[in-house]
């Protein structure tokens, strides 16, 4: 696998496993719009509006990826573009290594994101009061573009890995697998499914995340600084 193929897998899972995470965040403002839509909507209409929010906090993920990664581009033209990438493609492997040890529990060094991220949503969460009740799916599309904005240590760390590609394309797609990767999960606190959070917040599979994650941590490390062989590492930075 080349290390975009790896950004774009340990996104989607990072998404997946954000579950363990997010709960705690995003489950309360999942909530707290899920209660907002008003009482006569059916379950299949619950489930669109739902869809809608989550279409529009991912459209948000992939735009900010989309800019982050293109600043990456330019930043990487200005200077000499090998050692830069070499550099960035390290820092974000240890955004990976720090998100392993949160999620596993081991140390938990990104709760100060975190802490930053609360402040700010006491700002932002009064304009979206009034997006609230939410009448349809357009709406709940806007309440999701504004959530997409919100500070979470997760989508900090996930935007490090956007800027390290170093394209606006490819840092489009990270945001994108790991938007689709946190999908299954909020849909399902909006729906208010408890068995999946149970799951999630079991240690075991708690580590067994982390683990992957450190995982893929050090094949970028060791991507980045040991090139299988010359030949494939010219062809490998030249692509």
């Amino acid at each position: 696998m080349s290390g975009d193929e790896i950004s774009y897998v340990s996104a989607f899972i990072i998404g997946i496993l954000s579950g363990v995470h997010c709960l705690g965040m995003c489950g309360g403002i999942v909530s707290a719009f899920s209660l907002g839509v008003e009482p006569s909507k059916s379950h299949g209409q619950r489930f669109q509006i739902q869809l809608a929010y989550n279409i529009g906090r991912i459209t948000s993920y992939t735009l900010a990826g989309f800019i982050v990664g293109g600043l990456g581009a330019i930043t990487t033209q200005q200077f000499a573009s090998h050692t830069l990438h070499q550099y960035l493609q390290t820092f974000s492997a240890i955004i990976l290594i720090l998100m392993g040890l949160y999620l596993a529990n081991w140390w938990r060094v990104l709760t100060r994101l975190e802490q930053l991220g609360g402040i700010v949503w006491k700002r932002i969460e009064p304009l979206t009061r009034n997006l609230i009740p939410i009448k349809g799916n357009g709406q709940a599309i806007l309440v999701g573009l504004v959530w997409g904005w919100l500070p979470c240590g997760l989508v900090y760390s996930m935007l490090t890995m956007s800027l390290t590609t170093a394209s606006a394309q490819q840092g489009a797609f990270v945001m994108l697998s790991f938007g689709l990767g946190t999908l299954p999960n909020l849909i399902a606190v909006g729906l208010m499914a408890t068995s999946i959070q149970i799951f999630l917040k079991k240690p075991a599979v708690r580590m067994i995340a982390g683990l992957l994650i450190i995982s893929f941590a050090i094949y970028l490390l060791a991507d980045s600084w040991w090139p299988l062989s010359g030949e494939d590492a010219h062809q490998h930075h030249h692509h």
